[in-house]
């Protein structure tokens, strides 16, 4: 039953309030650290700007926005592979992720300096698809400078490709010239061991 004194319940209250059970409450859930990698720890940053990337959508002949982040042009210290990766800037989604091939060909959007487009076999979905992207950055200034950091990489990468392959052809050549000879060598009359000729006239006795 309640009480309609409001004295009364403020002294309860305060009681309340001053009372320690001397509880202690452990928690529920224990949390641990756990390293996070990236998988960008073997590789080195030439290029790191903000931007907004579109990707063309052909079903519906239009561009849609694959997010708003950080674009990284990251070479492998062991390798020297070169890769494009795109990170949306609040989730940290992978929106772009492919190697920078002689075969991306970039190039100014029409109408629109602070932009430019390319093709690329991209994997940022998990599966490796062909995709055309667009990308706008903040300033012109940008927008040159990712173009020509690409550029030159694609024309390196293409450089190295083609030393490779003559490298190549020069070890194919190298080894056909290269040919096994077997030595032949004349066999006389095979030698009969005195002894074994000794044991016959034995035998024929």
């Amino acid at each position: 039953m309640a009480s309609n004194d409001p004295d009364r319940e403020e002294e309860a209250a305060a009681a309340g309030e001053d009372e320690d059970t001397g509880a202690q409450v452990a928690p529920i859930v224990t949390l641990s650290e756990v390293a996070v990698t990236t998988g960008e720890e073997e590789e080195d940053a030439l290029l790191d700007l903000k931007a907004k990337l579109y990707r063309f959508d052909k079903e519906g002949n239009q561009w849609k926005e694959r997010g708003t982040g950080s674009v990284k042009l990251l070479k492998h210290r062991e390798t020297g592979k070169v890769r494009l990766l795109m990170r949306q800037v609040k989730t940290l989604k992978i929106c772009a992720n492919h190697l920078v091939l002689p075969s991306v060909k970039i190039q100014e959007h029409a109408g629109n300096d602070k932009s430019c487009v390319w093709h690329a076999s991209d994997f940022a979905d998990g599966e490796l698809k062909e995709e055309m992207f667009c990308i706008r950055f903040g300033s012109v200034e940008n927008c040159k400078k990712f173009m020509e950091t690409v550029e030159g990489i694609a024309e390196s990468s293409e450089k190295n490709e083609e030393k490779e392959s003559k490298d190549a052809s020069d070890a194919a050549g190298l080894l056909d010239k290269l040919s096994v000879h077997e030595s032949k060598t004349e066999k006389g009359p095979e030698e009969v061991p005195a002894a074994a000729v000794k044991a016959d006239d034995e035998t024929e006795k």
